[in-house]
C-alpha cells in the first residue's frame, strides 16, 4: 500500500505533534465521486499548519502529518462513526457535507467505500501515532501528544459569532493531568489572542483516544481561529499566510512547547 501521503519525522523529545487536517490531496478515485469542485472540497482545510509550527523541527519533536484532505476521511473522528459532539453540528468520519452544510457527493457513501478509506488512510495514520507514542513512551515517563488545528474565524453552522483566537481542548480536563492543562492554559491565555479552554472545541478523537494521563500520555488539542495568522477574506481559498500576524503567535506556541517539554523532562528526574 503506497503511503507517500504520510509523513513521520522522528525526534526524541517527549512531545509528538499531530497534524491531521492540513492535507490538500484528494485522491483521484475520491475526487471523481465529488459533486463539487476541488477548490470547494478543500475549503475546510486547516491551512498552513505546517508553516505555523515550523519551529518544532528544530526542537527534536516527532511530527506526524497527512497530506490527504480531511474530506476524504477525517483522522480526528471516532472510527465507529459516533459523534464527538452529540446534539451539535459537526462533520462525519467521511464528511458528506462541508462546514457550510453544502453536500460533497450526489449520494451517500456506501459502507464499503467508508471501510476502504479507513483501511487505506485512517488506519495507517493512527498506526503511526500509536507506534511513535509507544517509542517515545519507552524513552520517557511522560509524553505529550499535541494535536494541531485551525478553522475559519466565523462558521455559522458550527458556532455562533466569531470564534476565540485560541481554543484549548482537553476533553474537560480528562485527556491530560492538571499540570499539563494548567501550563497550556496559562501560556495561551497570557498573550494577545482571545482564549477559551474546553469551549466549543474540547478535543477530537485523537485527544480523547490517546490521552491517558495515568499511563503517562498527556493529550491536548489547540484549535486556532485563522485570523490569528492569515489574512482572512470571505472569497479567498486559501487566504494568504500573514508573516506579521503569525510571528507573535509562533512565539507564543514555541514558548508553550518549551514549557511542556520542560515539564515532561522534569518528570524524568523524580
Amino acid at each position: 500500500m503506497n503511503q507517500d501521503w504520510l509523513t513521520v519525522k522522528r525526534g526524541n523529545a517527549p512531545l509528538l505533534l499531530s497534524i491531521p487536517h492540513a492535507g490538500t490531496v484528494i485522491p483521484a478515485d475520491i475526487a471523481a465521486q465529488l459533486q463539487c469542485s476541488t477548490e470547494q472540497a478543500q475549503a475546510d482545510t486547516d491551512w498552513y499548519i505546517g508553516e505555523l509550527y515550523a519551529f518544532a523541527a528544530a526542537m527534536d519533536i516527532t511530527i506526524v502529518k497527512t497530506e490527504i484532505s480531511r474530506i476524504a476521511i477525517d483522522m480526528n473522528r471516532d472510527p465507529s462513526g459516533q459523534s464527538l459532539y452529540p446534539g451539535q453540528a459537526t462533520t462525519e468520519l467521511c464528511p458528506s457535507t462541508s462546514f457550510a452544510g453544502e453536500p460533497l457527493y450526489p449520494a451517500p457513501l456506501t459502507e464499503a467505500e467508508i471501510a476502504r478509506r479507513k483501511a487505506w488512510y485512517f488506519a495507517p495514520y493512527h498506526q503511526a501515532l500509536s507506534d511513535e507514542l509507544a517509542r517515545l513512551r519507552a524513552q520517557h515517563p511522560q509524553v505529550v501528544i499535541y494535536d494541531a488545528h485551525s478553522i475559519r474565524s466565523a462558521c455559522p453552522r458550527l458556532f455562533d459569532g466569531e470564534l476565540p483566537g485560541l481554543n484549548l481542548g482537553t476533553n474537560d480536563r480528562q485527556s491530560c493531568c492538571v499540570a499539563v492543562a494548567d501550563i497550556a492554559e496559562q501560556q495561551l491565555a497570557g498573550g494577545e489572542f482571545s482564549f477559551v479552554h474546553n469551549g466549543r472545541f474540547k478535543g477530537g478523537w485523537i485527544t480523547r483516544h490517546y490521552g491517558q494521563p495515568a499511563k503517562g500520555i498527556q493529550a491536548v488539542q489547540l484549535e486556532i481561529a485563522q485570523r490569528c495568522y492569515m489574512e482572512e477574506a470571505e472569497n479567498a481559498t486559501p487566504a494568504p499566510f500573514s508573516v506579521a500576524r503569525a510571528s507573535a503567535l509562533q512565539q507564543q506556541l514555541q514558548t508553550l512547547f518549551t514549557q511542556l517539554l520542560a515539564w515532561a523532562k522534569s518528570e524524568e528526574v523524580k
